[in-house]
């Protein structure tokens, strides 16, 4: 007999889709039966896929029960008539909501999208899926319901749903929804930013709790609302750090001096100085620029390997594009240097890309380009494992990268000894779990 509360978990993303936003939930799912939750995931079976990573299937324990229902969404059109109108590269684009230089015909498509599908391009699923897990719910009892956004349509899901079963609601945000980096570049009316705040406002107060995933957003979040915000960031599985065998990553004199950076790497991320840095001092070292590899693994935009190139360094250049969780892992470790660029945004300073912690858990040095005062600048200063500098502060870029390559002739490139246990993500998930009994127990209130 099953004894385990179950809790519903409204996500858009879910294997075999690959990237960060999957990550969350999956290692969620994995870890939430030993603690007496069996996970139901209901995800779409046609979503729109950037990457696909067939590993992490591997990860779902068998006690998930998985729901999905076909999706109806623009975004396949559009990318098909941008294709056939020779659109091929914005077509694909890593980040085509504030991509620089957009066409008319971008521009006239993010209007349309914008302002006619409320709150993002996966609207269309809202009604169906309330039908659909209503219906379910009552066959199927579970105890709670979980949605993760963006998009934020899961929300909106959420909050239907709960209305119509009274069931106790988490609405957990990978991303801040109005102050999201990209919300002002999608060419709305007055109108339809109202109706957004409207909505945001509602979500947060009719939770029965709400989770974010950096401090700065969670602090942004309790301002607006009574509501509970917690923190639970992302984090590291150490299954996938298991392995010990890190030699190549040990540095010396006759070892390459690997600079990687796993994951999206956007357009308006481009660290455009710290290339010129790398290309200056090959000028003046011919042993530097013999050792030094730049390692990209996932999707990168054709912008950032057009700028390395550029700085003279496309003999440097190790494209290795999107590979599987556990290839992009081993090559963090294997690095002598972790590079994580934000993105050129102010709202960017509230946000701890997922990476960041599965970086930490690589004990190689990390570079932060982007605001030093931001969530990710705390995170890495507390655990004595990088800095973040500023994007034009050229001199200290410099002196980091000085500073690497001789940790790395020395063989020593291991960080400070650092705690990092509280993200591990059996920690993070008792953590969750304990929010979810919590939830429960307050709802009967």
């Amino acid at each position: 007999m099953n004894t385990m509360k179950r809790v519903l978990i409204i996500s858009y993303y879910w294997p075999p889709t690959g990237g960060s936003g999957v990550q969350r939930w999956v290692k969620f799912a994995k870890y939430l039966p030993e603690l007496g939750w069996q996970p139901v995931i209901y995800t779409p079976e046609n979503p729109e896929q950037l990457a696909v990573d067939e590993t992490l299937a591997a990860e779902v324990p068998k006690e998930a029960e998985i729901i999905k229902t076909r999706i109806t969404e623009p975004y396949e059109l559009y990318k098909n008539f941008l294709k056939k109108s020779g659109h091929s590269k914005e077509a694909v684009e890593v980040n085509p909501v504030n991509a620089q230089n957009k066409s008319t015909l971008q521009k006239m498509a993010m209007w349309i999208r914008g302002n006619l599908f409320r709150p993002d391009p996966r609207c269309l699923w809202i009604r169906p899926s309330v039908t659909y897990l209503r219906k379910y719910l009552k066959e199927h009892p579970v105890d709670l319901i979980v949605s993760t956004g963006p998009p934020q349509s899961m929300h909106m899901i959420g909050l239907k749903l709960a209305r119509l079963t009274g069931l106790p609601w988490i609405a957990d945000f990978r991303d801040p929804w109005t102050k999201i980096f990209y919300f002002k570049h999608l060419s709305m009316t007055r109108a339809t930013e109202r109706w957004h705040r409207k909505m945001e406002k509602k979500v947060l107060d009719e939770a029965d709790a709400v989770v974010a995933v950096s401090p700065l957003v969670q602090q942004d979040f309790q301002a607006m609302t009574q509501t509970s915000v917690e923190l639970i960031t992302n984090g590291y599985d150490e299954c996938d750090f298991a392995d010990s065998r890190c030699e190549e990553a040990k540095g010396g004199a006759d070892r390459d001096f690997v600079i990687t950076h796993t994951g999206l790497f956007a357009a308006d991320g481009n660290p455009t100085v710290l290339w010129e840095v790398l290309a200056e001092k090959c000028i003046k070292d011919e042993c530097f620029k013999k050792s030094l590899k730049i390692k990209l693994i996932g999707k990168t935009d054709d912008q950032i390997i057009a700028s390395i190139k550029a700085a003279g360094l496309q003999d440097n250049l190790i494209d290795l594009g999107y590979q599987p969780h556990a290839k992009a892992v081993e090559e963090q470790r294997k690095a002598s240097l972790l590079i994580l660029p934000l993105r050129k945004e102010p709202e960017y300073r509230a946000v701890l890309p997922g990476k960041l912690f599965e970086y930490l858990a690589s004990w190689r040095p990390v570079l932060g380009i982007g605001q030093s005062d931001g969530a990710m600048s705390m995170i890495l200063n507390m655990t004595k494992t990088g800095l973040v500098l500023n994007w034009e502060d050229k001199a200290s870029i410099a002196r980091f990268i000085d500073l690497c390559h001789d940790n790395h002739l020395k063989g020593k490139l291991t960080v400070e000894d650092a705690d990092i246990s509280q993200y591990s993500r059996r920690e993070l998930t008792r953590r969750m779990a304990e929010l979810f009994d919590r939830t429960i127990e307050n709802k009967k209130i």
